[in-house]
């Protein structure tokens, strides 16, 4: 039985980036079994994709992060400075907490290692082309060590319990749209709701939160 499919109209598009052409070959043959996600093309640094992205639109865009010429952090800055409107998903063997952040501030949909199961990569990529924020289990804890931590007492006791609902929506990875249809309320709403949680916890970003949320309300 398929676990977490991605069902779109047609397959979603992909453009794979690292500079070792056995992983990405790798990678494109485990993708190639897939019906719904497509490998359209491949590039080996970060340049190559950005000269790529130029003139092509795909739905997702994979980075390794140590490449020459262009970081994967390097390109997905880029990326977002030229408001190209794609996907993107770090795939990587940088265990960084710093790398992790600086991606996550950036807008990163997706940090993953490279040591995951082939089969968690492909229930990893439906998520992030859903809209899911996904991160590898073992760096919530990595990323933690390098943000400010509020008590249990900050947070769960300041927070109303529609607001408690958000937060534990957003460490689920759920965005403002998927969260205001879960809970039947306008996005605007939810908005608010994030705007207020952030503003009585202390926590500078939803991404804050949410590892916040993960390591400490949902034990």
């Amino acid at each position: 039985m398929s676990l977490n499919v991605y069902t779109p109209t047609s397959p979603a598009k992909l453009l794979l980036v690292d500079d070792h052409p056995m992983l990405r070959r790798g990678i494109a043959e485990l993708l190639s079994l897939e019906s719904d996600v497509e490998v359209v093309s491949e590039a080996s640094n970060g340049q190559e994709a950005l000269d790529f992205l130029a003139n092509n639109s795909v739905d997702l865009v994979i980075l390794d992060h140590k490449m020459p010429i262009m970081t994967g952090i390097e390109t997905l800055r880029e990326i977002k400075s030229r408001g190209i409107e794609v996907k993107t998903l770090l795939f990587t063997v940088s265990d960084a907490g710093e790398d992790v952040q600086e991606a996550l501030e950036l807008g990163v949909d997706g940090y993953l290692l490279k040591d995951m199961e082939p089969e968690l990569i492909i229930v990893n990529i439906r998520k992030v082309l859903r809209g899911e924020l996904v991160i590898s289990p073992n760096l919530a804890a990595i990323l933690a060590q390098t943000l400010r931590k509020p008590t249990i007492d900050d947070i769960a006791g300041n927070l109303t319990s529609r607001e408690l609902q958000v937060i534990q929506m957003i460490a689920e990875g759920l965005s403002n749209k998927m969260i205001a249809n879960k809970l039947n309320i306008a996005e605007s709403t939810v908005k608010v709701h994030v705007k207020h949680i952030l503003n009585k916890t202390g926590l500078r970003t939803r991404v804050e939160a949410a590892v916040w949320t993960v390591n400490h309300l949902s034990k």
